[in-house]
């Protein structure tokens, strides 16, 4: 829906219920360190939310806020939190296992409150995530069937909790890579569908349909065909809410959105980019499978060329190997290490190269990310900005647009720009264009 200027957004009052489907390595790292923080052992490092500020009106006014005190999120106090998977283990188990916290410093103090969230049964079908099984699955007599089942989690979890309001934050793995059919054209195919168990409609369209069927905001993070079909943005729209994806943007694919727009703004020519990545989580372990990694490899391979622009500059971006490997090993565990090998040239065409070796925390950076989303996506609702939340493409390997003929924007400095304005514009402030001109009058 058109974006309404100075905005009088609901206020932020009562509890906030974070919903995750999936509850690995991601959702535990996420609620362990929304506890910590609580409790003063740890600092939101990495949120915009949380740590961000905003500046308004001239450079000379010196008005920074903070983003959290400029416009109305949710207090981390508020929260609760939710969530299913194919594992029993409680949360506290769950982040053991994944083995990302430190034991000691983020995970005993917090043993407690961590064992009471435990997940509820999940929707399950192998042949989406062929190298996981687990016990803790829904059964039921037909697709619509569990994601009633969801929908009365929902219901439940809401009730039980006392909340307010809802949001729900995709935090499972990748599943196997499909384009959208005929049953994803329009909401009463993809109801009936669901009534007909047909083989095309993945769990997380599941999850996806149930959230939004009770109200709930609903951002995509992995490159999972979900919310991003016409059947599922036609019941956002006909519920008034917000979605948003795709895939969280963390370690390799975020040094891209840096790097990329240095190389053009200064109009350096690209060769090739190669990217591989090794990987020992269960995110590795899902990947490792070709056609989940194929849904990751899309959303990958998009943002150089979105970026580049090479039908623009034919002689800078028109003939570039781009590739990128996924590579499970075990040893690693979530430490990823993303390597990118760079060739670029320059004045007179004379070939350079940039080697970057990333050994990065993916749960670590993906964390603030949740933690992010699930608050502008709450105040997206209580603001009335129903729809594809394309102001928050600073998260998305893989944007979502408001249209199919609209490219996404994948620069990441135009994308925090552009939530930033877009912050600045709800509220009733002017945008900040950078032209200056203010200055010299």
């Amino acid at each position: 829906m058109p974006l309404k200027k100075g905005v009088d957004v609901k206020p932020a009052k009562g509890k906030l219920g974070i919903l995750l489907p999936g509850m690995g390595a991601v959702a535990t790292t996420f609620i362990a360190g929304v506890y910590a923080i609580r409790k003063g052992i740890g600092k939101p490092i990495g949120s915009l939310t949380q740590m961000g500020h905003i500046r308004i009106g001239k450079r000379t006014d010196d008005n920074s806020p903070a983003i959290k005190d400029y416009v109305s999120l949710a207090k981390l106090d508020d929260i609760v939190f939710g969530g299913w998977d194919i594992f029993e283990d409680n949360v506290f188990q769950a982040a053991m296992r994944a083995g990302v916290l430190d034991e000691h410093k983020h995970l005993l103090p917090l043993k407690a409150e961590l064992e009471a969230i435990k997940p509820m049964t999940a929707v399950f079908e192998q042949k989406y995530v062929k190298k996981l099984n687990g016990p803790n699955v829904k059964k039921g007599t037909s697709k619509m069937h569990l994601a009633e089942q969801v929908m009365e989690d929902i219901k439940n979890f809401k009730a039980t909790n006392n909340c307010d309001r809802l949001v729900a934050v995709w935090c499972g793995s990748t599943e196997v890579y499909r384009k959208p059919t005929d049953v994803h054209s329009s909401l009463e195919k993809f109801e009936a569908g669901l009534k007909a168990s047909h083989d095309d409609i993945a769990p997380s369209q599941i999850y996806a349909y149930a959230c939004l069927k009770m109200g709930v905001p609903y951002a995509n993070g992995a490159p999972n065909l979900s919310v991003d079909t016409p059947a599922l943005l036609e019941l956002a729209k006909k519920q008034g809410l917000p979605v948003a994806g795709k895939d969280f943007k963390t370690g390799q694919t975020l040094m891209k959105t840096i790097l990329a727009p240095g190389f053009k703004a200064r109009m350096l020519g690209l060769q090739g980019w190669y990217s591989t990545n090794i990987l020992g989580n269960r995110d590795g372990e899902v990947l490792d499978d070709p056609e989940s990694f194929k849904s990751k490899e899309v959303t990958k391979l998009g943002v150089i060329d979105h970026i580049l622009q090479p039908k623009l500059y034919p002689d800078l971006y028109g003939d570039i190997s781009h590739v990128v490997r996924i590579n499970y090993y075990p040893p690693r565990g979530d430490n990823k290490e993303g390597w990118d090998n760079i060739d670029i040239f320059g004045w007179l065409g004379y070939p350079m190269q940039i080697k970057v070796d990333f050994l990065c925390r993916d749960s670590i950076l993906a964390a603030p990310i949740v933690l992010d989303l699930a608050l502008f996506m709450d105040f997206a609702q209580r603001a009335g900005m129903h729809g594809v939340q394309e102001w928050l493409s600073f998260y998305w390997k893989s944007p979502m647009t408001p249209a199919e003929t609209l490219y996404p924007e994948h620069d990441l400095f135009i994308q925090l720009m552009k939530l930033k304005n877009t912050l600045r514009h709800v509220k009733g402030d002017e945008l900040i264009t950078h032209l200056g001109a203010e200055y010299y009058d």
